[in-house]
């Protein structure tokens, strides 16, 4: 019998007001949600598409920290290497056979990426809004300027 275990859902508290960073913070919420309801006949794709966006999606993030010279985004960016090393762990011990730590992995991500989008990502978003960056352009109209005053890492 598989283990199920409840999927993040989209809620409120998880909004930026950055549409392009909530944009794909919703997709991320979603896919967590479909490995929720897959197969086990499934799963393991599945799981490599969550890894394949969680790495584009941390990719941005962390070229946006870079671009704009967020203070605190080595600590960001290093929890975003920490994550994906773990997903793909578990990705491994999936395709030994282990479904149900995958499950669970999904289930334990969804509380991780709750507390990391209220509290790293909230403060690269009012980072990012201050210094008035377009993501499309890579430009920012504010001068960049380290700031450690938003987003630490404790």
């Amino acid at each position: 019998m598989t283990q199920t275990y409840p999927s993040l859902e989209w809620n409120n508290d998880l909004v930026l007001d950055l549409n392009f960073m909530d944009d794909t913070h919703r997709e991320f919420v979603d896919l967590l949600a479909q490995v929720t309801e897959v197969t086990d006949e499934a799963l393991l794709p599945l799981w490599d598409s969550v890894i394949a966006h969680t790495q584009a999606h941390f990719d941005r993030e962390d070229r946006w920290m870079e671009q704009t010279q967020f203070g605190p985004g080595s600590c960001h960016s290093r929890e975003h290497s920490q994550m994906l090393q773990i997903m793909r762990e578990v990705a491994k011990r999936g395709a030994a056979g282990n479904l149900a730590m995958v499950r669970q992995m999904n289930h334990e991500l969804g509380i991780w990426f709750n507390t990391h989008a209220q509290g790293m990502d909230a403060g690269l978003a009012e980072h990012l809004r201050a210094v008035e960056f377009d993501p499309v352009t890579g430009a920012f109209t504010q001068p960049a300027e380290a700031d450690v005053s938003v987003g630490g890492c404790g």
